[in-house]
């Protein structure tokens, strides 16, 4: 189901001072960002999508859920928003999360390094305490075409989670053995090993054999 992009109300046009359309022009004047780091590219894409609706600071995050400092942290590049806060951020000024990562695209290729730093950790919905879910990639394009996780699990956490999706999915073990329920089948999976599956049907992890277990899981969603 597609989801209806809502965006705050923007304030009737006026004419910007100098400091706004500085501010403006050098956002959109940007054509080196290959060395620019993440979080310095999403707070400018924020920040232009802010001005060009006319939306004040205040505005933006009275609308998105966050404190007007934070924001301009976060604007500035000196704060790493949550992927939660940045879903807001783009409802709140009309555009998808997809759009703005595809505006802090480089203008040489299609190309994406994300650093450790960058990487933002996720909560997915059933997931507790003891698991970590990192999200790799950040996609780009109009539609979502894959997503890729690294994630943590421990034994700190007595229920684990279970899902159902649209696309395959394919999980790579890189440390620990566990055993994942596909269906109303158990298969157990160690280091080294690679299980690909239709993400349609519930699945996650029954048991953890060892105290902590890593693994990469790839989520394709095609066409």
């Amino acid at each position: 189901m597609t989801k209806e992009k809502v965006g705050l109300k923007a304030r009737p046009t006026t004419r910007k001072s100098s400091a706004e359309k500085a501010a403006v022009n050098e956002l959109n004047n940007r054509h080196d960002l290959a060395h620019v780091p993440l979080e310095q590219r999403i707070g400018a894409v924020i920040k232009r999508r802010r001005l060009e609706s006319n939306l004040t600071l205040s505005d933006l995050s009275t609308g998105a859920g966050l404190s007007s400092a934070m924001l301009s942290r976060i604007e500035n590049g000196m704060a790493t928003a949550s992927l939660d806060a940045l879903e807001r951020l783009c409802a709140a000024v009309g555009i998808g999360l997809s759009d703005l990562f595809k505006e802090t695209e480089t203008k040489q290729g299609s190309a994406q390094l994300v650093k450790r730093t960058e990487q933002m950790e996720v909560v997915r919905v059933g997931t507790k305490f003891g698991h970590t879910y990192r999200l790799l990639s950040y996609d780009r394009g109009p539609r979502k075409l894959f997503e890729p996780f690294f994630i943590e699990m421990d034994k700190k956490s007595e229920t684990y989670p279970r899902f159902a999706h649209p696309g395959t999915e394919f999980i790579y073990m890189l440390q620990g053995r566990m055993e994942y329920r596909f269906g109303e089948h158990t298969y157990l999976i160690e280091p080294g090993d690679a299980f690909t599956f239709s993400g349609d049907v519930v699945h996650g992890p029954e048991k953890l054999l060892d105290d902590r277990i890593k693994f990469l899981a790839i989520i394709f969603y095609g066409e």
